[in-house]
């Protein structure tokens, strides 16, 4: 008896295994679908990509990603591709060396009313971004910074860094406080603790933490657009000026998705086991 219901037992157990691992294949169907479907649309010519429902088996054409890099119209996609990455790549590295030592003395030195302070960190979100919008634009006006990457460079920094410090508390929790001690007893500085000790143990959450600032500053939209103009337009800025209320830009628009997308793609795939590591640092005990 006991022999039948351990084997029923394992055979249930096989089978919700099963089904779970079927859903989590058809929900990642279900979110690569429309990437797929950006991707065959950049292919098609203007004409076949409008059609409804579009024409799946349609003529392929790189016409699309030759539009997108100026075919005909003589305007390079490089200069806001390479300010999206400068100030991309500037404020996530601010963002790290403000965030891990903030969350270094709210984790592993924590300071009194600790919970408080983070609650004020979370609340910093809470505020739409567009009601920022015009106190935003008249400083940077007063200041000069219109149409600057600097400008950029900090916004970004300051809407991400909430977000890193209470990411990088809670990796930077699961460090053994054994090995500080030690390495206080050994007369290392907290610049010293932070580079050689902090750093490589929490490294693949650092890394996950700076996919995703890297990601938010990459994919904004609405400061960029308001507050750049010809010098400091980013990616995808340059991407909203295919669609215009005359003509056909369907496909086009998809080639240049296609194209944006590359950068943070390569990102997330270089540090895929990073991510996964940080993304699941703490999570079991």
């Amino acid at each position: 008896m006991a022999t039948t219901i351990d084997t029923h037992g394992g055979a249930t157990a096989r089978r919700r295994r099963g089904a779970l691992g079927l859903l989590a294949w058809l929900c990642g169907v279900v979110f690569f679908l429309p990437v797929a479907w950006m991707v065959l649309t950049s292919l098609h010519s203007e004409s076949d990509a409008a059609t409804n429902p579009p024409s799946i088996g349609a003529p392929l054409t790189l016409q699309g990603y030759k539009e997108f890099f100026g075919a005909s119209t003589g305007v390079s996609p490089w200069p806001p591709l390479i300010n999206s990455f400068s100030a991309s790549l500037m404020s996530t590295l601010l963002v790290l060396l403000l965030s891990i030592p903030a969350a270094y003395a709210l984790s592993i030195k924590p300071v009194r009313k600790w919970s408080d302070a983070m609650f004020f960190f979370l609340s910093t979100k809470m505020l739409p971004a567009v009601a920022g919008l015009l106190p935003i634009y008249l400083i940077a006006k007063n200041a000069g910074l219109l149409d600057n990457v600097a400008l950029l460079v900090i916004l970004y920094t300051s809407m991400n860094l909430p977000i890193a410090v209470w990411m990088m508390r809670s990796f930077l929790a699961e460090v053994p406080v054994e090995i500080l001690e030690a390495a206080s007893i050994d007369g290392a500085g907290l610049p010293t603790v932070l580079a050689r000790i902090v750093a490589p143990v929490v490294a693949p959450g650092i890394a996950a933490t700076s996919l995703i600032c890297f990601i938010f500053s990459w994919n904004e939209l609405l400061f960029a657009r308001v507050l750049t103009g010809v010098v400091a337009g980013t990616a995808p800025v340059f991407l909203t000026g295919f669609v215009t209320s005359q003509g056909l830009f369907l496909a086009k628009v998809c080639a240049a998705a296609v194209c944006i997308s590359l950068p943070v793609l390569i990102a997330g795939f270089a540090a895929q086991d990073k991510l996964v590591q940080g993304l699941s640092l703490g999570a079991v005990k």
